[in-house]
């Protein structure tokens, strides 16, 4: 019989449980479930995933709208919907410099998100 992996803390700490020798857990509370799966949601689709690597791979982890929207070859619009998902999940924060939107990467939350498949 499979025993149940517990599991405790924000965003599935110690995911991989008893298979890979982390000590037992407490259950996810509904709204640590809901977060994680909030953020996993946010991380769904391709387009975001790319998002989020260009950002990442930029020098000072942040980027332009207007450098976004050529390289992963979607519209303008349909790329600032991304972003804004991936905002209101809170891996990016976004700054308005002039005209233009920057987006940078929050370090921490996508070590959460890293986390989840530690």
């Amino acid at each position: 019989m499979v025993q149940p992996v517990l599991l405790q803390g924000t965003l599935l700490e110690g995911a991989i449980g008893k298979c890979c020798g982390a000590p037992t857990r407490a259950p996810l509370t509904r709204p640590e479930a809901e977060e994680v799966a909030a953020l996993l949601k946010a991380v769904s689709d391709p387009a975001r995933l790319q998002l989020l690597s260009i950002i990442r791979s930029a020098g000072d982890c942040s980027a332009c709208v207007c450098d976004l929207t050529p390289a992963v070859g979607l519209s303008q619009p349909t790329v600032s919907h991304h972003l804004k998902v991936l905002t209101t999940a809170g891996l990016l924060t976004r700054e308005q410099r002039g005209t233009q939107a920057w987006f940078t990467l929050v370090p921490e939350r996508l070590d959460q998100l890293g986390q989840i498949f530690a």
